[in-house]
């Protein structure tokens, strides 16, 4: 199991830029668990394709459903408290760190693109393209 970033999520479902190394790392490991707060921000992600990349509401409630059935299951609550402390410990916003304290609680990669993030906490934190190499 891995914590998966909504940006994974989104080139998973969405495609591009990063649709073939996020394919890779479900080939790797398919369950996926993500923070609460994913929803949000995946419909966030869903709501900027349809307003600059055209896709459809059929097709942006298509891919809701899909994430839904990927973290299904996999959803957790994370202690605000935490989420503060690493917030005080780094320069990422609250909305990364919950999925970084995820991680840390599960004692599960994070996977994620985002530079900050991997800078800030690479003990726990992993590009998909390590995360790749580190499973082959």
């Amino acid at each position: 199991m891995i914590v998966a970033d909504v940006n994974l999520v989104a080139y998973l479902l969405l495609g591009e830029p990063e649709v073939g190394r996020a394919q890779q790392v479900f080939e790797a490991d398919s369950t996926w668990a993500a923070p609460l707060l994913w929803r949000s921000e995946f419909r966030s992600v869903l709501a900027a394709y349809m307003r600059q990349r055209g896709l459809g509401l059929v097709d942006a409630w298509q891919a809701h459903e899909l994430a839904e059935g990927l973290l299904g299951g996999h959803e957790y609550t994370v202690a605000g408290e935490r989420v503060l402390e690493l917030v005080a410990s780094s320069r990422c916003s609250a909305y990364d760190c919950e999925y970084v304290a995820l991680a840390l609680e599960l004692d599960i990669p994070l996977v994620t693109s985002d530079r900050q993030v991997l800078r800030a906490f690479s003990r726990i934190a992993v590009s998909p393209i390590a995360f790749v190499r580190g499973t082959a």
